[in-house]
């Protein structure tokens, strides 16, 4: 059985459903070579040339650009860069008439060219295949290059498909009338087309290469074949020339015999497709690193005079390649951009030049009568028999005008190709490609509201989530705030009563303070102290002196006797002991007074108390002097009645050295427990303390007084 490669190779191909055979009208310019044109005065950049979004604007108005400076970025997948043409200055950023049926305005740059035509810096890449496939589609999509052949899909994406391809078709069919851009790019570039053929075949990981060229193109046919040689396995396939055979779907069908689902792209079935002007832009922005900024467009047509091909630098306007070929316009003169069937009409010779733009047309009404009036559909069928992609033009005609647009969806209008076919053939008259193309419009509006729609539902769903989500936090939040004071109100009340429990304790604490101190000042009659033996030993001295005193008159000394030893003895232990109940007594006053007196009153209590303690100790050692003064006087003790008396003295500093320090000890004490106390106690406790410390201290001073009475 005879493969696929071997039927190729014989030449014999497949056929494709329908199609027409009108006058190509090619040999208006394939005869003259590519001319170059002046610089024109002023470039109008579209920022979008492609299928895709468009990228960040780079420049500012007054900025000085030079040639293949980036205009717009590439940074999003679907983005293609667009480059400045020639070296100039940005004179306005702003909307310009489009390349488009609509004629609706699109933003472009506007850069007046400097005539200097200065490149920017290049990087060449002789060597393509040191690099990887991701920087070469990098490459590719940051010097701009898209899909030449009409439609503008974006270069990078489509060579970085990762299914298995089995062929790379190159289209070089260019079966519509008039146009012979590409036929002139093959015959005077096909070493740099078959370069880029190798690239793309380099990135894709094709198995084999299939070059699709018309049989009208001998020229071009004869240029490829030498430029492929033997040694690289390309298959230069010569086709029959039908319309529309260089349609993406109907050529996969003439080479291979497969025909691409519906909905599908041909990569489903191991196929990728480039155009021949697209492998010429990716050699020279691969190996010389230069984007794509001009293009072949065929300008022909009766009424230019010099027809030809030419190199247009994108941005071009219309009008300026019109100056350069001798355009001689006629009554009523029409400008079409594109071939006479799937052209359009241009609103405005000042439409510039962009990627997509392969010919303009400007025909006599003798070669390409205008439009007739539209006339009802005889219901011939004869749309429906041309037609390449098997659909029903008249049903669908009907729908469009209806803008029943499920029923276009139902009748596969998303598969018509807008060849024209149907319109050429139509005995009515009928427009049918423009209906179609009003139809997908709208269909197209349609889908995009409904998308916008869905969208809109989806992010009011997610904002009726996320309020629900919020509500529910802050009631979340405001019941672990109610918990939280709740616990934090428990806490005051149990710091509160700890607080009221320590009050009511330093209040009882001072109250039995005072209480104490009340017992130790008002002694009772029965705690009140002896001083009996105190005073029988003062008369007893008071005796010896005056006894003393009579013999010393008389002439006559008493004998002193075991007796008088014993009272002086005697005397001495009870002047020692009232000393010590003395010290003792002063020393508790002292304590007293400090155990109830505040922090302000505290130095002037014990000023007050080491003045007592000082007039005590003044007082005792007066009655020390006048016991000794009686002693002496009396001179009748023997010596060792005066070493008792020594021995009483030196007991009796001991035990006043024992009270000092014992007295100093309890003041301490008495000082930190008052400050200890004071510091627990509240203004109005304080102020009632400090009372009962001046009334103790009154009493305190009365006692005294009466006791010192007592004593004298």
């Amino acid at each position: 059985m005879e493969t696929l490669l071997e039927r190729i190779q014989q030449g014999h191909f497949w056929d494709f459903p329908g199609g027409i055979h009108p006058p190509t009208r090619k040999e208006l310019t394939s005869q003259h070579p590519i001319a170059e044109v002046p610089l024109p005065p002023v470039l109008y950049v579209p920022i979008k040339q492609h299928i895709g979004t468009i990228g960040q604007i780079l420049v500012s108005k007054g900025e000085h650009v030079k040639k293949g400076q980036a205009l717009t970025n590439g940074l999003n997948h679907l983005d293609v860069a667009v480059h400045a043409p020639t070296s100039g200055v940005v004179q306005e950023i702003k909307e310009h008439i489009s390349a488009h049926p609509s004629a609706l305005p699109e933003l472009c740059i506007c850069i007046q060219p400097d005539g200097l035509d200065e490149w920017r810096e290049r990087e060449p890449w002789a060597d393509y295949l040191n690099y990887s496939k991701e920087q070469l589609l990098r490459r590719l999509q940051l010097n701009g290059v898209a899909g030449l052949g009409g439609a503008g899909f974006p270069t990078h994406i489509k060579s970085a498909t990762n299914a298995e391809i089995e062929f790379l078709i190159i289209n070089a069919v260019e079966c519509e009338p008039y146009i012979t851009a590409d036929d002139l790019l093959m015959q005077e570039y096909p070493e740099a087309i078959i370069q880029g053929i190798e690239i793309l075949q380099h990135m894709t990981g094709a198995k084999h290469v299939l070059i699709g060229i018309e049989d009208d193109k001998p020229l071009a046919v004869t240029a490829i074949k030498a430029a492929v040689g033997v040694e690289r396995g390309f298959h230069v396939c010569e086709l029959p020339t039908q319309y529309p055979s260089g349609g993406e779907k109907q050529l996969v069908q003439i080479l291979t015999g497969r025909e691409v689902p519906k909905g599908g792209i041909p990569a489903d079935i191991g196929i990728v497709m480039q155009n021949v002007g697209t492998a010429y832009a990716v050699s020279r922005a691969i190996v010389a690193d230069q984007p794509l900024i001009h293009r072949v467009v065929t300008m022909t047509g009766e009424s230019i005079h010099q027809p030809k091909n030419v190199w247009a630098l994108l941005g071009t306007p219309v009008s300026h390649l019109l100056d350069h070929v001798d355009f001689r316009p006629g009554l009523n003169q029409r400008l079409i951009m594109g071939g006479p069937m799937m052209g359009f009409t241009l609103p405005s010779p000042d439409v510039p030049i962009t990627k997509i733009s392969n010919c303009i047309l400007a025909p006599s009404n003798q070669e390409l009568p205008p439009e007739s009036p539209e006339m009802p559909c005889i219901r011939c069928g004869e749309c429906a028999i041309v037609c390449p992609a098997t659909l029903l033009p008249q049903q669908l005609q009907w729908y469009a005008k209806a803008k029943d647009y499920e029923k276009l969806e139902s009748y596969n209008l998303a598969d018509c190709i807008e060849c024209g076919a149907c319109s050429y053939v139509c005995p009515s008259d009928i427009p049918l490609v423009q209906y179609y193309r009003v139809a997908k419009a709208e269909i197209k509006t349609q889908q995009q509201e409904k998308q916008k729609a869905e969208q809109a539902k989806l992010r009011f769903e997610a904002r009726k989530a996320r309020l629900e989500r919020d509500k529910q936090e802050r009631l979340e939040k405001q019941r672990k705030a109610s918990e939280a004071r709740q616990s934090t109100s428990e806490d005051s009340n149990k710091i509160e009563a700890a607080i009221s429990r320590v009050k009511e304790s330093a209040t009882d604490k001072v109250a039995a303070a005072i209480a104490r101190a009340k017992a130790k000042r008002q002694p009772t009659e029965d705690e009140s102290p002896d001083n009996s033996e105190v005073i029988a030993a003062r008369e007893a001295r008071k005796q010896q002196a005056r006894d003393y005193k009579e013999s010393k008159q008389t002439g006559t000394e008493p004998e002193s006797s075991p007796t008088d030893k014993k009272a002086a003895v005697a005397a001495a232990i009870a002047r020692a002991k009232a000393k010590k109940a003395k010290l003792a007594e002063q020393s508790e006053a002292t304590e007293q007074s400090k155990d109830n007196s505040s922090e302000n009153a505290s130095e002037q209590d014990d000023r007050k108390a080491k003045i007592a303690a000082a007039i005590a100790r003044a007082k005792a050692k007066k009655a020390q002097q006048e016991d000794a003064e009686s002693l002496g006087e009396e001179n009748v003790e023997p010596k060792s009645n005066a070493t008792d008396d020594k021995k009483a003295k030196v007991a009796a500093a001991i035990e006043r050295a024992k009270t000092k320090k014992a007295a100093k000890e309890a003041e301490a004490n008495a000082q930190g427990e008052a400050e200890t106390q004071a510091s627990d106690l509240s203004p109005e406790e304080e102020r009632k303390a400090k009372i009962a410390a001046a009334v103790a201290r009154a009493k305190a001073k009365k006692a005294q007084k009466d006791n010192d009475q007592g004593k004298n």
